[in-house]
């Protein structure tokens, strides 16, 4: 052991006495930075729990923005417990951190001048929480782009499309925003039929068609209100196209949608009501003296 230095002895009692006075102290101080993350999102999810045990609309958009604050909060509590518990750990390790703050002061503004795109993500996204705009679970549309929110940050809102693919869009970039599920929502469908066709027994077939739907108890909570006929809306090149709406609770505009046209199809079969395709009528004119672009008889 003539290796190890003189005072190895010393250099050992000092460590094993750090070990039990300060790492015990670090030790504990990890045990109650993931005993306070552990909390918090025990404490979010019962909020949510909380919150789903309600009942009718209302109480699932008040649900909706509860998830989306409860996110936010998860979020910045982590950012928060793991920061200050980082701060007493290398307070404990014997290093003085008012320098280190002073320097992550200079850091921080120096980053601020150079990063004004993440300032304004930032405070976008506040005002866009703030004002309710837009809450997990909504179907929206920003820009181009629409899709199902999945996760709101003060930075990003992050949305899954019908194809699975996820978008990630940053808050500072959001100028237009279309919530197609904010509080209620409506099902617009266009009901082509042939010109022959009484379109008033069309619209009858029609209205008695939506209120046995909005009757039935698999819809009468999905459908709000009895289905509306706003009448002819288009005289097309095949099809007189009538319009109707159908208001619904937030996300089942598709499902009541998909359903209806399912049964137009089939009563529309079942009265003779003609849902025509496109098609097209030549006249061939015929002129005794042309024969084939050729004037005179053809067989000379």
């Amino acid at each position: 052991m003539e290796w190890l230095p003189e005072n190895t002895h010393e250099i050992w009692r000092l460590i094993i006495g750090w070990s039990v006075t300060n790492g015990l102290r670090i030790v504990l101080i990890l045990i109650c930075i993931w005993a306070a993350i552990k909390i918090s999102k025990i404490a979010s999810r019962n909020i949510v729990r909380y919150a789903s045990k309600k009942m009718g609309p209302e109480a699932q958009e008040e649900e909706r923005r509860i998830h989306t604050l409860v996110q936010i909060f998860d979020v910045a509590a982590k950012v928060l417990i793991i920061v200050f518990g980082g701060m007493i750990i290398i307070k404990e390790m014997g290093i003085d951190i008012a320098p280190m703050l002073a320097g992550a002061g200079i850091l921080g503004l120096a980053i601020g001048f150079g990063s004004q795109a993440l300032v304004k993500d930032l405070v976008s996204g506040f005002f866009m929480i703030l004002e309710n705009q837009i809450r997990v679970g909504d179907v929206v549309k920003i820009g181009n782009t629409g899709g199902l929110v999945e996760q709101i940050t003060l930075r990003t809102v992050v949305l899954r499309d019908l194809e699975g693919i996820v978008h990630t869009i940053p808050n500072g970039e959001i100028t237009t925003l279309s919530n197609m599920t904010y509080g209620w929502s409506r099902a617009k469908l266009d009901i082509g039929v042939a010109y022959k066709e009484n379109v008033d027994n069309v619209m009858k077939v029609l209205g008695d068609l939506g209120r046995s739907m909005s009757a039935e108890e698999a819809y009468k909570d999905i459908i709000l209100e009895e289905p509306t006929i706003l009448g002819v809306d288009s005289l097309d090149d095949s099809c007189v196209t009538i319009r109707m709406i159908i208001k619904t609770v937030p996300l089942k505009q598709w499902d009541v949608a998909r359903e209806f046209r399912r049964r137009v199809k089939n009563e529309f079969d079942r009265v003779g009501i003609e849902i025509p395709f496109p098609h097209r009528t030549v006249y061939i004119r015929q002129d005794e003296e042309l024969t084939f672009g050729v004037k005179g008889d053809a067989s000379k």
